[in-house]
């Protein structure tokens, strides 16, 4: 091999090492965001589907920008602890219903006793001050509210008892309590025993409660239908599940990674919306099939048990806001997601 020829091997080599390295480097540049994240419910919750659909959307829309990997759900992470596993970094976004951190966050109360839908609440700038909010005081975005417009009943194993105001008594009956309704069940003086939703069925089976609080849909996938037939009238609050993602991860992200996850959870919140008052009818229906009894309170018993209701919710979060400081935001809020 002639000289030329050696030095004409060994640039070609140069240009194709240069090139493997502009190839490495410019790929590792436009490397796609990692997310991880955790889901409170277990998988099988029509809720957990909701987010799962959800993130699948975000990654086959985000190949090459964004990619979330799911952690799993409670068994991962308790579902009361994952809301300050996101908030201190240990996982980057989480899917849970704002008032199991309510004591950190009080404003989220105002989703529980909303009067708006979530699209409603996106539009007038609700979404934006609650998102505002959670920045400041728990180091997260809240990216939006899923599955909204799905309301609560009490479900109890026995008829019920009323009152002479013709309001439920609930004396006597041992109620599976939770955050999200604990400050009404007060108000109707229950004997309550909190506890996850995935130990309610053994709690029913054994008779450790008799009655439990829960959606207008997934009961059957708990299978709390088993033991409980009766369901009173008439539905009260919201669920109050939102999409939380760390602020410091988030602000880590690329523009084309925030745009992309936020786009799409807007675009869910209206989807799953809709695709939830499908489920609400189908749901009663199936219950009906399977011998649940719905039982009506009066106009004016109604009006009063709603009352209480929101008198509760509405009255914790200002309690907590007067001991906490942000006062300013209950008149705020009160006016975004609660129409007089």
């Amino acid at each position: 091999m002639s000289i030329l020829q050696t030095l004409m091997k060994s640039a070609i080599g140069m240009v194709a090492a240069t090139s493997l390295v502009s190839a490495l480097c410019v790929t590792s540049a436009f490397a796609a965001d990692k997310v991880t994240a955790v889901h409170a419910f277990p998988g099988f919750l029509v809720y957990t589907k909701t987010f799962l659909a959800m993130v699948a959307d975000i990654n086959e829309r985000g190949k090459g920008i964004v990619e979330i990997e799911i952690k799993g759900g409670p068994e991962a992470i308790g579902m009361f602890q994952q809301p300050g596993a996101v908030r201190d970094g240990v996982v980057d976004m989480v899917h849970t219903p704002g008032s199991f951190y309510g004591a950190s966050v009080p404003e989220i109360d105002a989703m529980v006793a909303a009067r708006v839908t979530p699209m409603d609440a996106r539009a007038n700038g609700g979404a934006a001050l609650m998102d505002e909010i959670h920045q400041q005081r728990f180091n997260v975005k809240h990216l939006g509210w899923i599955d909204g417009g799905v309301q609560f009943h009490i479900y109890s194993v026995k008829d019920f008892k009323f009152g002479a105001d013709g309001v439920i008594d609930l004396t006597g009956v041992k109620l599976r309590d939770n955050p999200i309704y604990h400050a009404f069940f007060m108000a109707l003086k229950a004997t309550t025993a909190s506890m996850k939703s995935t130990e309610a069925y053994a709690a029913l089976e054994k008779g450790v409660i008799d009655a439990a609080a829960w959606t207008s849909i997934g009961l059957m996938d708990l299978k709390w239908d088993k033991f409980v037939k009766y369901r009173i009238d008439p539905q009260f609050y919201n669920t109050d599940l939102g999409v939380i993602f760390n602020k410091d991860a988030w602000a880590g992200l690329s523009k084309d990674s925030q745009k992309l996850i936020q786009d799409v959870v807007i675009e869910w919140e209206n989807k799953s919306y809709d695709a939830r008052q499908k489920d609400v009818v189908a749901d009663k229906a199936e219950l009906a099939k399977r011998g649940m009894k719905f039982i009506k309170m009066s106009k004016d018993a109604s009006a009063k048990y709603l009352t209480m209701a929101d008198d509760a919710a509405w009255g914790r979060m200002k309690g907590r806001l007067e001991k906490m400081g942000g006062i300013e935001n209950y008149a705020k809020l009160r006016k975004l997601y609660y129409k007089e």
